[in-house]
């Protein structure tokens, strides 16, 4: 099922190449908002607001897990374009390890720091226990959620997009199986939420890992491929460490905002809680297909062919224009039915921020999918300081401009800050796409 990315039609292969991982961007947020849903239909609003208030710390795992997933991705991905294979399986294997190291470390700082976390971004009394209660037991599962992550990457360095989609879609149904038998059935409140996700992320794991070295096995090689090499992981640090800080920076960012906007109380956060989650799935949609041509860039490059990665820029946009559009018609025109998925008309305060949040920051999803799929193109080409330059500058101007709007417009001004700091962010990627553009045609040329 692997797939080389460097023959054939540019528009034609990022089509069948990224519909599997839309499929599975769809169901991995399936249970992300599940979890949602569940908690504050079958738990009320206090559990809702206690999982939403965990989120952005949350995030800050994740970020570093996505960010290992890019850095891997991009260096397996130029190998295997290059037919490489000793060399690719090593990058594979030094990646795992390195991983599993980094995730145990990590899971045990969590641990430890994961109420002083939640009281750095001023989470209420009233909903701090829960939300410290699911924190604890999500950092525990964070393993598994780190090393399948990484599992994802490789597969689709390889060019198989269809093998993380399975998995997702049984871990989602599993997911989601979960939720609510320990929500509405034995009645665990928040614990559930959160061992529902902690179980179906590890059996998610373990199958793709398993299948993994499975398939690495059937690519035959000259000589056994090193299981370690310092100089692999220097070489997977360069683009993941830069990777990681950008999305752990984003997720600090998103910390900083969380705790503005628990000042505001309870309902104003359930009620950003829902949206947010309907928001992340519309950006992780797009970074999926941004992971989709850092992929196709990688692969392309490391065959010489850098005429086929405008193509594949190309196309990108007209993919990623084409998605935004679905996702605008459904927040900015039926927001309120998005809502209720996940609360009742009653709570009108949480309902009427989310609301608003939606109608603010959807209509702007046409910028924010440029620049996402114009950062896959940077990310591929291992361009990474165009990259942070134009992530940072998103980040630091929506940061800024939400206390500043905040303090004369409320919550409002929050909501606000949004569409700012993307469209900095995405100029800015733009002009860098360009410049290195430029500078890899006159590399192979």
């Amino acid at each position: 099922m692997m797939k080389d990315l460097t023959e054939g039609n540019p528009q034609s292969l990022l089509w069948r190449f990224t519909i599997p991982m839309f499929i599975s961007v769809i169901f991995q947020q399936l249970y992300n908002i599940a979890d949602s849903v569940i908690a504050g239909r079958f738990a009320g609003e206090d559990a809702l607001a206690a999982v939403g208030a965990s989120y952005p710390i949350t995030m800050i795992f994740m970020a570093i897990a996505v960010g290992s997933n890019i850095g891997c991705s991009v260096v397996i991905s130029q190998f295997f374009g290059a037919k490489r294979y000793e060399q690719m399986k090593t990058s594979v294997y030094t990646t795992l390890i390195s991983a599993s190291v980094l995730s145990v470390v990590l899971t045990g700082l969590g641990l430890l720091g994961s109420r002083f976390l939640m009281r750095m971004i001023q989470t209420p009394d009233n909903i701090f226990n829960l939300g410290d209660l699911y924190l604890r037991i999500y950092i525990g599962g964070f393993a598994f959620l780190f090393l399948y992550n990484v599992a994802t990457g490789i597969f689709t360095s390889l060019g198989d997009s269809k093998t993380p989609l399975y998995f997702l879609i049984g871990s989602s149904l599993g997911n989601i199986f979960l939720d609510y038998w320990f929500v509405a059935g034995l009645h665990w409140g928040v614990a559930g939420v959160a061992w529902a996700t902690f179980i179906a992320q590890g059996i998610a794991c373990v199958l793709a890992l398993i299948t993994m070295v499975k398939r690495l096995r059937q690519i035959k090689t000259d000589k056994k491929a090193e299981y370690f090499s310092a100089d692999m992981l220097k070489r997977i640090a360069h683009i993941a460490i830069p990777s990681i800080l950008q999305q752990s920076f984003v997720s600090i960012g998103n910390i900083f905002v969380q705790g503005l906007i628990n000042s505001f109380g309870s309902s104003v956060i359930a009620g950003y809680s829902a949206a947010i989650k309907l928001n992340t799935f519309t950006i992780t949609s797009f970074t999926t297909l941004g992971n989709g041509i850092s992929s196709f860039t990688a692969q392309n490059i490391g065959a010489g062919k850098v005429d086929r990665v405008k193509q594949g820029m190309r196309g990108g946009v007209r993919m990623g224009l084409l998605l935004a559009v679905p996702f605008i018609v459904a927040f900015f025109g039926f927001s309120r039915v998005m809502m209720s998925l996940f609360m009742q008309e009653e709570s009108a305060v949480a309902m009427a921020t989310g609301v608003q949040f939606l109608r603010i920051v959807s209509p702007f999803y046409l910028v924010i999918a440029l620049k996402l799929v114009s950062d896959g193109v940077l990310r591929g080409a291992g361009a990474m300081k165009e990259f942070m330059l134009a992530t940072f500058s998103d980040l630091i101007l929506r940061v800024l401009l939400s206390f500043v709007f905040a303090s004369f417009l409320g919550v409002t001004g929050v909501w606000l800050s949004w569409p700012f700091g993307w469209s900095v962010g995405s100029i800015l990627s733009l002009w860098c796409n360009r410049r290195v553009t430029n500078r890899l045609e006159k590399t192979f040329t």
